[in-house]
C-alpha cells in the first residue's frame, strides 16, 4: 500500500529564523500538544538536531504505549524531520518546513508521510480517523504557534529569567514551555522536586525553607503554588489548609525575595476572582471593594501577603484568576464526562454568572504581567464576557452535540458540598478585565464557544483550512 501524504500550511508574520527557534527550544513539544490529547513527553535526548530522540507515551484505550521519534534532516533555521522509530504506524516522516515568504515572513509547512498498519484493512478500519485527528491537531498546533510567537513578540522586553511556583500544576505546566519556547530561563520551584539541577529548585513552605540565593539574578517570580480550594469539603481543617498553603506560602517567598541583594523586578502572584464574593448582575472590575464570604477572606488576606515584596520596591500583580478552562484539570475537566453522556445541565438556577479564561489566554496575560511594567496591583485575569450558568453549559453542549438539559438543583449541591457549592458553584461573579484591556492585550479565545472548541478539539473553523 502506498504512503498517505497530510500537509497543513499557515504564513506568519515572522522570519523563518524566529519561527524555527520558537520550535527548537525545549518546551515546543509540549506547547504543541493539543489539550484534549493525552500524550506525555516522558524522555528526551538531545534538542532537534540530526540523532537527537523523543519518546512520548500515548494512550490507546485503557493501555498505553512509547512513540520513540528521531530527528534527521536537520537544515538550520529551515527545515527538520522526526522520523518514528517505535510506534503505532507502519511509516512516519514528518517534515517541518520555514521558508521565507517576503519580507520577516514565514511559510510554515508540515509534511507527514505515513502509513497504517494491515495495510488496507488498517486504512479501511481507521484511516478516516487518523485523517480527522491529524486535521485538527495541526489546526491547533498553527494557531498554537501563531498565538504564541504574537505573544513573545508584543512583548521583547520579557525579563530574561523567569521563576516559577506551582511550576507542575496545571496553569504552571502551561507556563513553563510558554516561557522557554520563547527563549528564556525559567527555574522550577516545588516541594518534590529532587536532583542538582541549575533549573530546578526545592522548597518547603511548611519548614520556611527557601534558598533565595538560588534565585540571585532572576528578573521575575511567578507565584502559582496552592491547595486546590475545590479538592474536598470545607470542613474547618479544610479551609485551615487553604489558607495556610496561600498565605503561608505566599509570604516567605514575599519576606524572602524582599531580603535579596538583588531582588527580582517582579512578583506575579495568583489570587481568584472570589475576591468579589457574590456580585450577583453587577459587573465588576479591579477598582471594587472586597465582597463577603470565605473565598473574599481567603483572596484578600493572599494578596495581602505579597506586601514584603512590594515594601522592597518589587513590583507586584495580583493576579484574580477566573475559572480556567482546559480538559486537563479543573471545573471544565469535571463537567465533561456528564455532558458526554447527556447528562448535563446547569447549576441550581442557573442564572449566575461565570467570569471564564482559556488556559492559553491565561499564560499569555502572565507573560503580559510580567511584561508590562504599568500593571500594577490587582489585575483580573478573565475572558471580556462573562456568561451565565445557563449559558456556559448550552454552550458546551452545542460543542460537545449533545443535550444539556440536566439542570443540579441547589439543594442538591448544598447536601454534597456545603458552603463551597454557595462559593463556588452557585455565586455570581460578573468580572471584567478592566486592565487587561486598558493594557492592550490580545486575547486569542474571546468567545466561549470558540474557547471550548478548541480546549475539546473540535474547532468552529475547518481545520483543514490554514
Amino acid at each position: 500500500m502506498t504512503d498517505r501524504i497530510f500537509t497543513r500550511e499557515s504564513t506568519l508574520p515572522h522570519s523563518p529564523e524566529k519561527v524555527f527557534s520558537w520550535h527548537s527550544r525545549s518546551g515546543a513539544l509540549e506547547r504543541l500538544v493539543p489539550p484534549w490529547s493525552r500524550a506525555r513527553v516522558v524522555e528526551r535526548r538531545g534538542g532537534i538536531e540530526n540523532g537527537s530522540r523523543v519518546t512520548l507515551e500515548l494512550p490507546l484505550g485503557p493501555a498505553r504505549f512509547r512513540w520513540i521519534a528521531e530527528h534527521r534532516d536537520y537544515l538550520a533555521n529551515r527545515q527538520f524531520t522526526d522520523v518514528q522509530v517505535e510506534g503505532p504506524f507502519s511509516r512516519w516522516e514528518h517534515v517541518h518546513q520555514m521558508a521565507p515568504d517576503g519580507t520577516d515572513s514565514c511559510r510554515l509547512t508540515d509534511t507527514i508521510h505515513y502509513r497504517l498498519p494491515a495495510g488496507m484493512v488498517g486504512d479501511a478500519l481507521a484511516g478516516m480517523q487518523v485523517r480527522n485527528e491529524l486535521a485538527r491537531t495541526f489546526a491547533y498546533r498553527h494557531r498554537v504557534t501563531r498565538l504564541d510567537l504574537a505573544a513573545h513578540a508584543a512583548c521583547d522586553s520579557l525579563p530574561s529569567s523567569v521563576a516559577v511556583t506551582g511550576a507542575s500544576g496545571l496553569v504552571g505546566a502551561s507556563l513553563v514551555p510558554f516561557l522557554r519556547t520563547g527563549g528564556h530561563r525559567v527555574i522550577e520551584i516545588g516541594r518534590s522536586l529532587r536532583g542538582p539541577r541549575p533549573d530546578r529548585l526545592r522548597w518547603d513552605p511548611d519548614r520556611k525553607e527557601l534558598d533565595v540565593g538560588a534565585l540571585e539574578g532572576v528578573d521575575a517570580v511567578v507565584h502559582l503554588a496552592g491547595e486546590n480550594i475545590a479538592a474536598g469539603r470545607w470542613t474547618s481543617a479544610r479551609k485551615g489548609a487553604i489558607l495556610a498553603s496561600r498565605i503561608g506560602t505566599t509570604r516567605l517567598l514575599a519576606e524572602r525575595l524582599a531580603t535579596m541583594r538583588r531582588p527580582p523586578r517582579a512578583l506575579i502572584s495568583a489570587s481568584a476572582i472570589g475576591y468579589y464574593g457574590d456580585t450577583g448582575d453587577r459587573i465588576v472590575t479591579e477598582h471594587d471593594s472586597k465582597g463577603a464570604g470565605f473565598l473574599a477572606d481567603v483572596c484578600a488576606q493572599w494578596e495581602s501577603a505579597t506586601e514584603p515584596a512590594r515594601r522592597a520596591g518589587i513590583r507586584v500583580v495580583n493576579l484574580r484568576i477566573g475559572v480556567v478552562l482546559t480538559p486537563k484539570g479543573g471545573a471544565l475537566a469535571r463537567m465533561l464526562l456528564p455532558f458526554r453522556l447527556g447528562a448535563g445541565g446547569a447549576l441550581g438556577s442557573g442564572v449566575q454568572f461565570m467570569s471564564w479564561i482559556s488556559i492559553d489566554d491565561l499564560i499569555r496575560a502572565i507573560h503580559h504581567a510580567i511584561c508590562d511594567e504599568s500593571l500594577i496591583g490587582a489585575v483580573n485575569a478573565v475572558a471580556p464576557q462573562a456568561v451565565t450558568n445557563r449559558e456556559f453549559a448550552r454552550t458546551l453542549g452545542k460543542a460537545l452535540r449533545r443535550p444539556a438539559l440536566v439542570p443540579t438543583p441547589a439543594v442538591v449541591l448544598r447536601a454534597a458540598l456545603g458552603e463551597m457549592a454557595d462559593e463556588l458553584l452557585l455565586a455570581s461573579t460578573r468580572v471584567t478585565p478592566a486592565r487587561l484591556i486598558e493594557t492592550q492585550f490580545e486575547f486569542g479565545d474571546s468567545d466561549l464557544e470558540t474557547a471550548l472548541r478548541w480546549c475539546i478539539g473540535r474547532p468552529s473553523v475547518d481545520p483543514r483550512a490554514s
